[in-house]
């Protein structure tokens, strides 16, 4: 009698919960927005649908959590063959982690029928952490009586004054693997009365949070360093004295701005793209293509930052763990930050909003997320003919959409620009705070091999930052080839008495195995993307180029651990045949992964490049060996690349732009 009416009031409790649930849907469905296109970002209704269907269908536990809740993407042929007014499907693509059973699931929901299509448990999966994660640690570790001592030797009593910073687990133990749970790393910063707490880490201090149990796992105390006593607060009040500020300048544009925005499309002086703002990935551009007269040309189906990988160089335990793998790890996208006219992007820009869904897979939209903005760069193209004294001169705008985003200490911008000869470039800026070490240290010494000293008693640790682009090459349509293209001094011999000869080698990547590539300076390597199937004027198939720019190699050595989980930091270029389930060179889940994920097993099993639908992956990375200059905030350093015409147009496609 007892289980029928347990059996009873679930039945009635499932009920309630779906009217409820069915009358929130209608209440939002009068406010919800047109969806005229398939890669649409998913609206506040159709998320709230979406988990409404997971929650109904699923016995979903209270501790259970949504990482990822975002649209499915549709079938990329269903995409390149849409035409407005056709009718489309519409899918939410969920990560649900059961923080009790220590499990992760998939959930694919159709949005028209609101039913459950798809559900999957993932085995030995750890999704993104969570912000309840971060409060878990925080009162784990002040709880712990290990910690507590740690703190006390130190003469810290009021633990209100330590603030915890709760990092992924990075590099596990034997021993932590074996266990099979969910970790964190909790480091520890004073921060009594100033805000700046990474100015004052509590060094050699390192707690293990189990996620599962709410325990501290492991502790590490490496004994008693200084805490750094200076007020490094950088508020005007707290600078005192400032600089003269430069005069005003301001950016106008009084004839109005030459981009247009329709839904999620933009579209500016020949260039055409739709864009879409994902939890994990940030921004993500797809379909873009340029018009060339009357021919509307793809280039690009797909690009978004696939993985980063932040490892430091210090062996020390309390630090070889931190290999920040910032886009897997904690849900870049989710951590993108609301911007200002006139401060990340200038006056005379655009911002636009974003939808996400909170960890209880609530909907939420977060204002300002994406800048859209004309800039002036200096000259296009330009001859001064001596003869007529006559000078051809046009000027260079480009349109910037960018994107920032902060991870703990550091901040991040993606930029994607736009050249009005068709030139497609991604920068990325990185600025923020360097994540010191305490030391005793006050002055600099010649003994710091894994850092420098920025301040007295504050040591930048040497580090890298990686990051790995994935682009689904279009290059007038899909039928693509990737060559690699090396300059070559040519040794001096009777074709070559002067010794001056340059030539140009080009070399086809036939199989995604031969296409792991690095650049080379010492031969100006570049790679070229050739449709297979669209000549130009010359005969030779149409072209995009991807052009490095400032780049680095991976520093951890072969046999490093870090070096076999983060696979895709170890070359510079990647090529495999399109498959829509390969969205990320670090592998869906690298939060606690096994090595080989990703690229390695993307390309296993070598499969043709040859006249094939084709996705390039560039790794870029910079080596940042702290200066004192970096401290307290460090200016901004840029690193990208380019995708150039090649032979795409028959002539400079701006030459008859007007004056």
């Amino acid at each position: 009698m007892i289980e029928r009416l347990k059996f009873f009031w679930l039945a009635i409790t499932i009920i309630i919960f779906t009217l409820i649930s069915l009358v929130w849907i209608g209440i939002l469905s009068a406010q919800q927005p047109a969806i005229t296109h398939p890669l649409t970002s998913l609206t506040e209704v159709e998320i709230t649908t979406a988990v409404a269907v997971i929650q109904k269908e699923k016995a979903l536990s209270d501790m259970a959590v949504f990482p990822v809740v975002t649209l499915q993407e549709p079938n990329k042929n269903e995409v390149l063959n849409f035409s407005p007014g056709k009718l489309f499907q519409r899918k939410a693509f969920l990560v649900i982690y059961e923080r009790s059973q220590n499990k992760t699931y998939e959930g694919v929901v159709d949005l028209q029928t609101q039913s459950l299509t798809s559900w999957k448990e993932i085995p030995h999966a750890q999704p993104a952490l969570v912000n309840s994660e971060y409060e878990l640690a925080n009162h784990a570790v002040k709880a712990d009586s290990r910690w507590q001592k740690a703190m006390q030797k130190r003469g810290i009593t009021n633990f209100d004054d330590v603030k915890i910073n709760c990092w992924s687990s990075g590099i596990l133990s034997k021993q932590e693997e074996a266990a099979g749970n969910r970790f964190c790393r909790a480091l520890s910063y004073y921060r009594g009365d100033r805000w700046n707490y990474y100015s004052s880490p509590i060094e050699g201090v390192l707690a293990t949070v189990n996620l599962n149990t709410g325990q501290v796992a492991s502790f590490i105390d490496r004994g008693v360093i200084p805490i750094s006593q200076e007020n490094w607060n950088y508020d005007i009040k707290s600078l005192g004295k400032l600089l003269i500020p430069p005069k005003a300048l301001k950016i106008l544009q009084p004839n109005g701005k030459t981009f247009q925005i329709n839904g999620n499309e933009i579209s500016w002086q020949g260039w055409k793209f739709h864009y879409l703002i994902h939890p994990r990935d940030g921004l993500v551009l797809y379909l873009v293509s340029y018009k060339d007269g009357e021919n509307i040309r793809p280039v690009l189906y797909r690009g978004s930052l696939s993985e980063m990988v932040v490892p430091y160089g210090d062996p020390n335990p309390a630090w070889s763990f931190r290999n920040a793998f910032d886009v897997g790890e904690y849900n870049l996208g989710l951590l993108a930050n609301t911007m200002e006219l006139g401060k990340e992007i200038p006056e005379n820009g655009v911002l636009l909003d974003a939808v996400f869904a909170n960890e209880q897979g609530e909907p939420f939209t977060m204002s300002g997320v994406v800048g859209i903005y004309e800039r002036d760069n200096g000259v296009l193209w330009k001859h001064y003919e001596y003869n007529t004294q006559r000078n051809n001169v046009r000027r260079n705008r480009e349109l910037v959409v960018i994107i920032t985003t902060t991870i703990d200490n550091y901040d991040y911008s993606i930029n994607w620009i736009f050249h009005q000869d068709g030139i497609l470039e991604v920068q990325n800026e990185l600025t923020g705070i360097v994540l010191v070490q305490g030391t005793t240290l006050e002055k600099e010494s010649q003994n710091n091999s894994y850092g420098r000293l920025l301040a007295k008693n504050l040591l930048g640790v040497n580090h890298q930052h990686f990051f790995n682009y994935r682009l689904d090459m279009d290059v007038d349509g899909q039928a693509n080839s990737v060559m690699e293209m090396n300059v070559n001094s040519l040794p001096i011999n009777d074709k070559n008495p002067l010794g001056n000869a340059i030539a140009v080698q080009e070399t086809p990547l036939t199989t995604e195995t031969a296409a792991v590539r690095d650049v080379d300076m010492k031969h100006s390597r570049e790679w070229m993307i050739a449709s297979a199937d669209k000549k130009n004027t010359l005969g030779a198939g149409t072209a995009y180029m991807l052009i490095p720019g400032g780049n680095s190699r991976f520093f951890p050595v072969e046999g490093a651990e870090i070096r076999k989980r983060a696979e895709f930091a170890t070359h510079h270029l990647w090529v495999t045949k399109y498959k829509p389930d390969e969205l990320y060179g670090g592998g869906n889940y690298p939060n606690q992964s096994q090595p080989g994920q990703g690229l390695p097993k993307y390309i296993s099993d070598d499969e043709s490049l040859t006249n094939e639908d084709i996705v390039l992956w560039y790794t870029m990375g910079m080596t940042h060996v702290p200066r004192p200059e970096d401290w307290p905030v460090m200016p901004v350093h840029r690193i990208g690349f380019k995708l150039v015409p090649r032979g795409f147009f028959s002539r400079n496609p701006v030459i008859n732009l007007p004056e």
